[in-house]
């Protein structure tokens, strides 16, 4: 079965970290979110994708090429325009003609896909949404569904006390060939506002499954930073690289540690990272490989990206840096999400 990933939106919320790179290429526990995505559905047995692309697509295809490095098959459907959801499916149907697994690549979500195949085959239906339960639906596209968890409408954005369930669209669809017939081609489409309400009240059977497995949406700062504390905190079972140094704590191979440093638990540091001497890293501090942490520095509840560095005697709490950003001497950062291409444009 062939997978599609949808992964060319613009991450508008997680400006200006995505203004030079595709929201699903922002890294998680240092690695690219794209690739444990890839990885965790080829550990269950998906082994041919398609990547629909279009903001800054190129920095998918440097990295990923044909698959062949990560043990799977890569092809492309690159969109000249904003597609949408439905759109960007329209315009890869060249490259999907049996049925096929739809997974919106912004979301952190790491489902069981068994469960979720085999209820779409005895279903029978034209097409199977994956649904997560949330607290709070308001902010979501919630469904409703019948007592054969046949999806009888959607509604979008409900006020929490008017929300026909707390169960929403968790971005990951398996459909049939036959949903091409009911996408216009060339326009942007909504699958969740146009294509599934066109398919049910067409009467063609759509049904909801809840997928068991992590989900979180990563659209914002705050949530993406949520991410990376719940897999130093292990509720994200993303794996971590590196060696468990002492409890919560991973170091990854030749870093180097100067004397008096501190580790105040989680802290996850890449490869090849040099901790100047007298730094407190931590608590909740992930450092990407090839960073230079300087002498003094305190770094906590904070994420920095690869190839980064901090100069001596500088403070930062709760902020995001992204690629090979350079903080200068003798300053504190608090709250600051910062990219070297926003740093770059403004000189």
């Amino acid at each position: 079965m062939k997978t599609l990933l949808l992964a060319g939106g613009l991450g508008t919320r997680l400006r200006p970290l995505t203004e030079n790179l595709p929201k699903p290429m922002a890294p998680i526990a240092n690695r690219p979110w794209l690739e444990h995505l890839i990885t965790y559905l080829r550990d269950q047995g998906i082994n041919q994708f398609v990547i629909a692309s279009h903001h800054c697509s190129d920095v998918i295809k440097n990295y990923f090429g044909d698959g062949k490095r990560f043990g799977v098959d890569i092809e492309y459907s690159d969109e000249t325009h904003q597609m949408g959801t439905a759109g960007a499916i329209k315009n890869a149907e060249r490259f999907l003609k049996e049925r096929f697994l739809v997974v919106n690549a912004d979301i952190v979500h790491l489902p069981n896909l068994i469960p979720l195949l085999e209820f779409h085959e005895q279903s029978g239906g034209i097409a199977t949404i994956a649904l997560t339960e949330v607290d709070d639906p308001s902010s979501y596209g919630v469904v409703q569904l019948d007592d054969s968890s046949r999806i009888l409408r959607f509604v979008e954005k409900p006020r929490r006390e008017e929300a026909p369930s707390n169960l929403i669209n968790a971005g990951l669809y398996i459909l049939e060939p036959e949903v091409m017939r009911y996408i216009p081609a060339g326009r942007e489409v909504s699958i969740e506002r146009e294509t599934f309400p066109t398919l049910i009240q067409k009467s063609k059977n759509v049904y909801g499954k809840i997928s068991s497995g992590y989900w979180f949406d990563m659209g914002t700062p705050e949530r993406y930073r949520k991410i990376h504390w719940d897999v130093l905190e292990n509720r994200n079972p993303l794996p971590t690289r590196g060696n468990q140094v002492q409890p919560g704590v991973w170091l990854g191979k030749d870093t180097k540690i100067g004397s008096g440093v501190r580790f105040i638990p989680p802290v996850l540091i890449g490869d090849n990272v040099e901790v100047g001497d007298q730094s407190v890293i931590g608590p909740f501090a992930v450092i990407g490989d090839h960073c230079h942490i300087g002498s003094k520095v305190h770094f906590s509840n904070s994420i920095l990206w690869d190839q980064s560095s901090i100069s001596d005697n500088i403070r930062v709490n709760n902020s995001i840096m992204a690629y090979k950003t350079f903080l200068n001497e003798g300053k504190v950062y608090d709250n600051l999400i910062l990219n070297q291409y926003e740093r770059v444009m403004q000189a």
